[in-house]
C-alpha cells in the first residue's frame, strides 16, 4: 500500500503509523508479487486461498494482522483439517459496492473472496462498527464478525492491549472455534487452553510491563 501510495499523482495520501516497536526486517508473510497485486486489487489472500473454507479470517491494519496471522498459525497447528481461508485487506473501500465507490468491489468480487455463507472473522484496529458500516449491502453481512478497538485499557502493553479489547490471537481462535460447528466440542479444550493463556499473560503484563518475549517477537512459524 505504501508503494501504491508513492507511485499515485494527483491526490492526497494519509499514511498513519503506531508507535510501537517492529522489528527492523519483518518477515514477509507472502511473496512480493502477492503483495503487490493485493495492494493493487485492495484485498487479497495472504497465501494460496482454501477454495472451499469452513471459516475466513480476515484482517486490516498492521498489529491486527499481526495478531490474525498467529491466530492462523495456532490453528494451522493445533486443527490442521480445519479449512481455513485469509484475506488480507489493505483498501478499506474494497468492502464498499463499486456502484458506490470507484475503489469498491462487485458482489461478486467480494462473495468469491469471504464467502457467501461462511463465517468471516474480522480483525480491524479501529471501531469494528466502521467494517460493518462499510460493508453493510454485502450479501453475508449478517455472518461478519468485526474484532476492533472497544475503547478498553489505558497505559497497557500492545498486547495487553489487544487482550482486553478482544482482538488478541486467542480471542480470534475462540471466535472460530465458536463459529464453526464442528470444532464446538471437537476443540473445547483448545478454547479452555486459551482463555487460560489469556488470563496468564494479562497477569504477566500486569507483574512485569512487558509482554513475553514469544508474543513481542513472534515471527511466522515458517
Amino acid at each position: 500500500m505504501a508503494d501504491q501510495c508513492l507511485r499515485s499523482t494527483d491526490c492526497v495520501n494519509v499514511i498513519v503509523a503506531d508507535k510501537q516497536k517492529h522489528c527492523s526486517s519483518p518477515p514477509s508473510t507472502r511473496r512480493s508479487s502477492t503483495a503487490r497485486r493485493a495492494s493493487e486489487s485492495g484485498a487479497g489472500p495472504a497465501r494460496t486461498p482454501e477454495r472451499s473454507p469452513e471459516v475466513v479470517l480476515a484482517s486490516c491494519g498492521d498489529v491486527a494482522t499481526q495478531e490474525a496471522l498467529a491466530a492462523a498459525a495456532i490453528l494451522r497447528q493445533r486443527v490442521p483439517d480445519l479449512k481455513l481461508r485469509f484475506v488480507n485487506v489493505v483498501d478499506l473501500f474494497r468492502l464498499v459496492s463499486s456502484s458506490e465507490h470507484p475503489h469498491g468491489s462487485t458482489e461478486r468480487d467480494l462473495t468469491g473472496l469471504l464467502t457467501v455463507d461462511k463465517p468471516i472473522i474480522f480483525a480491524f484496529h479501529g471501531y469494528p462498527w466502521l467494517i460493518h458500516k462499510l460493508a453493510y449491502r454485502f450479501k453475508n453481512h449478517g455472518d461478519l464478525h468485526v474484532h476492533g478497538y472497544r475503547e478498553k485499557g489505558n497505559i497497557n502493553t500492545p498486547f495487553e492491549l489487544a487482550m482486553l479489547n478482544q482482538t488478541s490471537r486467542f480471542h480470534l481462535v475462540i471466535d472460530v472455534i465458536d463459529r464453526v460447528p464442528r470444532l464446538r466440542n471437537k476443540a473445547a479444550h483448545l478454547k479452555d487452553e486459551l482463555q487460560n493463556a489469556i488470563i496468564d499473560n494479562l497477569r504477566y503484563a500486569h507483574e512485569h510491563g512487558t509482554d513475553r518475549p514469544e508474543i513481542s517477537d513472534w515471527t511466522w512459524p515458517d
